[in-house]
C-alpha cells in the first residue's frame, strides 16, 4: 500500500481501532456497537448521498460521500475484506465491455 494514499492510511486506522480499542473513538465505538450498527450507518449515509445530492450544494454532496466512504471502510473491516480485494474486482469489472443490460420492456 502507498503511504502518500489516504484512503489506505484510513483503512490502517480503522484497522487498529478495531484491534485495539480507544476510548472516545468513533470508530472503536462502531465496532463496539457491532454489525447492525454499522450497516444501519452505511444506509444512513448512502440516503444522505442521494439527499444531498438532489441539492445544488456540491460541497454538502462531497461532505456526504467523504462519510459514505469511511462507513463503507468501517464495514470492510469489520466483514476482513482488504482495499485490494475490492480494486481486483473494479479491475475486473473494467475489462468488461458492451455488458450493459437491455433495456427492460414492461408489458
Amino acid at each position: 500500500m502507498s503511504e502518500n494514499n489516504i484512503v489506505e492510511q484510513l483503512y490502517k486506522v480503522i484497522q487498529e481501532r478495531k484491534e485495539n480499542p480507544t476510548e472516545g473513538s468513533y470508530t472503536s465505538y462502531l465496532f463496539e456497537e457491532g454489525i447492525d450498527k454499522i450497516l444501519k450507518k452505511v444506509g444512513e449515509e448512502s440516503a444522505e448521498v442521494i439527499i444531498s445530492s438532489k441539492n445544488s450544494d456540491n460541497k454538502e454532496t462531497v461532505g456526504e460521500i467523504s462519510d459514505l466512504f469511511y462507513h463503507t471502510l468501517v464495514l470492510m473491516v469489520a466483514k476482513g475484506i482488504e482495499i485490494e480485494d475490492v480494486v481486483a474486482e473494479l479491475e475486473k469489472r473494467r475489462e468488461k465491455i458492451g455488458n450493459k443490460k437491455p433495456k427492460r420492456v414492461d408489458k
